[in-house]
């Protein structure tokens, strides 16, 4: 049998769906922390050949956890509900075709917008809502008012309630900025010309700018003809190019960069004639198909609107990913952003026979203060895989304007290697490398995946 890094170990898909309430818990759940912490990810349903399965690809699978009054109330683990997974399971189909072979079950993200939930993913199928409890409802287009597809990371600007997304198609001539509104519908689509066919993960929003990433890692006929899984190459000789455009539409101005990929940002913000953007970057290359690259880094570029400038600096040279922000200071400045290293990850996909450092094999979450250029580390061991980290202000943080941007708490599953299934790690933002306040035992596995929100009650 060929092996498959990706279905072994904590990648290993979990086959069965599970629910379970009034989950233990050892320390105890923050007063006021009332909402779901959900996460999407890859999880394969059948029989995968594991001589091509590629991570990208599997079937969505979201997994949340209910706090309530400080209580675990429930755990549950869903495939999203497409067509096709409903098939394999003998299901009825959810909702009405809307895309029809671009119908997938979105596997990368998972967000709460205008009262409702949505798993979502980037390159064509549209995003596919669930019930609160994570019953698939259907494909949506946002009631009819989605042009095509959707990402899977779209900003919420914290002020205005509008939803920003930068949406593409494989080998297309355009991407779009779309804009839903806090209603759930999308009130306004933008073309911007981007020849270069690159994917788009993520993008960033300032106040006034949105800014794409037009990058070497393109889409190619070639690759798709030969059966590659995800049909997109790395051009060495292709330069990084940044587009910044007004967030009302106009003029998009290209800046060049040395080439590289950039999965995740951040956060974006303007500053004066500049604007910041902080971003994780795997300097010199990826590749796609064998889902190899450079080590990722965190970077600071500052773009130079008055030239033709970016500036690049190194913020932390330790292997790491999944960048998160508080959401309430999304397309504002920041002093706080949180990192993971996720041991597996990295060793996964770094090259064959690189030689690296010792940090890279670690699980740990990263705080770092970009004030003080300070950062702390909460690490869980060796065999103890960590998923994203995100941020969830505490009750009083919500209801002051006065907060302090780090009043919250961070939050990611935490594999136990002891009872061999994951823990939700709650840890005080404020007292980073203390004691989690609380751990709440899963009865289950979770495989590692993607990323996913605190969707706190209304």
């Amino acid at each position: 049998m060929t092996a498959n890094r990706y279905l072994e170990g904590p990648f290993a898909p979990v086959n069965e769906e599970v629910t379970a309430h009034d989950l233990p818990v050892t320390g105890r759940i923050p007063a006021g922390l009332n909402g779901r912490y959900l996460r999407n990810g890859p999880n394969p349903l059948g029989h995968v050949d594991p001589a091509t399965h590629h991570w990208m690809l599997g079937e969505g699978m979201v997994h949340g956890v209910r706090l309530r009054d400080g209580r675990a109330a429930w755990y549950r683990n869903r495939w999203v509900r497409a067509a096709s997974v409903a098939e394999k399971l003998g299901e009825p189909r959810r909702g009405r075709p809307l895309q029809g072979d671009m119908d997938f079950a979105t596997n990368t993200h998972v967000i709460g917008h205008a009262g409702r939930t949505f798993a979502l993913m980037e390159s064509g199928p549209p995003p596919y809502e669930l019930t609160d409890e994570l019953d698939t409802i259907g494909p949506s287009d946002f009631g009819g008012t989605l042009p095509a597809g959707f990402t899977a990371h779209p900003k919420l600007d914290p002020r205005t309630g509008e939803l920003h997304a930068i949406a593409y198609l494989p080998g297309g001539d355009h991407v779009q900025h779309l804009v839903v509104d806090a209603t759930g519908k999308v009130i306004r689509a933008t073309s911007i010309p981007a020849a270069g066919h690159g994917m788009m993960h993520d993008f960033s929003l300032t106040e006034r700018h949105v800014i794409v990433y037009d990058l070497p890692l393109t889409f190619s006929m070639e690759a798709l003809g030969a059966g590659q899984a995800v049909p997109y190459v790395f051009r060495r000789d292709r330069p990084a190019r940044i587009g910044i455009m007004p967030r009302a539409g106009g003029e998009v101005r290209w800046r060049e960069a040395e080439p590289c990929w950039i999965a995740h940002t951040l956060n974006a913000y303007d500053d004066g004639s500049s604007v910041i953007i902080d971003l994780v970057r795997y300097p010199g290359w990826f590749d796609a198909s064998e889902h190899r690259a450079a080590i990722p880094v965190f970077d600071r570029w500052t773009l130079d609107l008055a030239s033709d400038k970016v500036h690049e600096r190194r913020l932390d040279d330790r292997p790491q990913e999944f960048p998160r922000v508080n959401e309430g200071v999304v397309s504002r400045p920041h002093r706080y952003g949180y990192t993971a290293v996720m041991g597996a990850l990295i060793a996964s996909m770094a090259p064959l026979g690189a030689k690296l450092p010792g940090e890279a094999f670690t699980n740990a979450l990263l705080k770092h203060d970009l004030v003080r250029g300070t950062s702390e580390i909460h690490s869980f061991g060796r065999d103890a895989a960590v998923g994203e980290g995100v941020f969830a202000p505490s009750a009083s943080s919500t209801s002051s304007a006065e907060a302090a941007e780090d009043d919250g708490y961070v939050m990611a599953y935490v594999h136990n290697p002891d009872r061999g299934a994951a823990d939700l790690v709650i840890l005080a933002a404020q007292d980073f490398t203390g004691e989690p306040v609380a751990r709440i035992h899963l009865p289950t596995r979770i495989p590692l995946g993607f990323h996913g929100s605190w969707i706190p009650d209304a």
